[in-house]
């Protein structure tokens, strides 16, 4: 690693944690990037352009009896798909608790189930993959919250204890569950901790440093096996702060911005895409300054907006924002998508279509078997979050016509 760069990340570490600390901290991250960088089995990549297609899936979404299913998605790829896509997104393929993958068991292992580390580098071999980087929260049958739990020094203060009687109007929550949530440990007392998603993922605590090496570790091991891009997941709740909204913090971005670098300074070519389901502006906070943070952030107001034009028959308000959007950059771009596994998100269309307008995407969802969820609001309310409904459904409108929503859909 660099002077230039040691520099760049010791002056962001010391906007996050006590002065005392910052050099330990680099000195670590500098041996982490020395190991890997010097066990990478890689070559550059290219970079990608408006030619390169991402197919995103499940790593059992593809199944044939007797054979594992990450085996069974490369053999697909290969034989359906060899020329049209040239990338693949596998959502969450570790040993999981619970949300389709998104409560990890163990962020360094395959699902057993499903294959293994073997079986990913074979469709590493033929296509460039995207990791999902679940780092706000881990699984609470994980062995780290089991210690945390157990009284485990190393693990004490991996997560964030609170006092559940305190004011948290605040803070900015994407599901209407408890932010905390009780448990009980070895010694039987009651352990409230942070969960902004669900019980049964459980906030991680970058306040102690040991964590954020943790994961500089988990990204440099994902490269190593083949990521050539790496989603960070939910990573606008990364760092909690009391009196706040506890998301999109300035400490967040810095803490991203150091991945980067670190990332950087090992492996130049690898991609880090955001996943912040927010309000346009806060969406794209996340590319920096062109040149530190995320490469690429997800387009999230594309699919809502596009959604709403094609059933409302007008252009107006979908030209306006399509002629708005500016980088920062030449070096970053918008990951643009109609729909994925989330499905559609309401909130990046803040401020762009009102509530009626919005009410034209629900009453279509819901006309064609979707659901809408939704969050809690500061005010103790609720208000619309997320549609979940497939987007060629969705485009058929409250009239349910399947001819007219194909054709939306082959527009879209």
């Amino acid at each position: 690693m660099n002077t230039d760069t040691q520099q760049h990340i010791q002056a962001l570490l010391a906007q996050v944690y006590p002065a005392d600390q910052v050099d330990g901290i680099l000195q670590n991250i500098i041996a982490l990037v020395n190991h890997y960088k010097s066990i990478m089995p890689r070559e550059g990549v290219h970079q990608l352009s408006q030619k390169d297609v991402v197919l995103i899936t499940y790593g059992d979404q593809v199944r044939k009896e007797g054979e594992y299913p990450l085996e069974t998605l490369t053999r697909f790829m290969d034989e359906q798909a060899a020329g049209l896509i040239n990338a693949v997104h596998i959502l969450p393929f570790y040993p999981y608790s619970s949300d389709d993958g998104f409560s990890v068991i163990d962020h360094y292992e395959v699902n057993p189930e499903w294959g293994s580390w073997e079986t990913i580098a074979d469709l590493a071999s033929g296509y460039r993959l995207m990791f999902d980087g679940v780092i706000n929260h881990i699984s609470q049958e994980s062995e780290w919250f089991k210690q945390f739990l157990a009284g485990d020094p190393r693990y004490g203060t991996y997560f964030i204890e609170d006092d559940p009687n305190k004011d948290y109007s605040k803070v900015v929550r994407p599901r209407v569950l408890p932010l905390l949530h009780d448990y009980e440990d070895t010694n039987g007392q009651t352990r409230y901790v942070w969960t902004t998603f669900s019980r049964d993922q459980v906030d991680l605590n970058y306040r102690n440093p040991q964590v954020l090496l943790q994961v500089v570790d988990l990204l440099l091991f994902y490269a190593m096996n083949g990521a050539s891009l790496i989603r960070l997941d939910a990573i606008g709740f990364m760092w909690k702060e009391d009196d706040s909204t506890c998301i999109h913090l300035p400490q967040t971005h810095n803490l991203i911005k150091v991945m980067r670098a670190a990332m950087a300074a090992a492996v130049p070519d690898l991609i880090f895409i955001t996943e912040t389901n927010v309000p346009h502006l806060e969406n794209i906070s996340y590319f920096g300054n062109g040149f530190d943070e995320a490469q690429m952030v997800y387009n999230f107001t594309l699919p809502p907006l596009l959604a709403y034009s094609l059933l409302n028959g007008t252009s107006e308000k979908f030209t306006a924002w399509a002629q708005s959007l500016e980088l920062p950059s030449n070096e970053v771009c918008f990951f643009n998508f109609t729909a994925s596994h989330d499905g559609v998100g309401l909130r990046p269309v803040t401020g762009i279509l009102d509530e009626t307008e919005v009410g034209v995407l629900l009453t279509s969802a819901e006309a064609n078997g979707g659901k809408v969820s939704y969050k809690t609001d500061a005010d103790g309310g609720q208000s619309p979050y997320e549609i979940n409904c497939n987007y060629l459904s969705l485009l058929c409108g409250a009239e349910q016509d399947i001819d007219q929503g194909t054709a939306r859909m082959i527009l879209s």
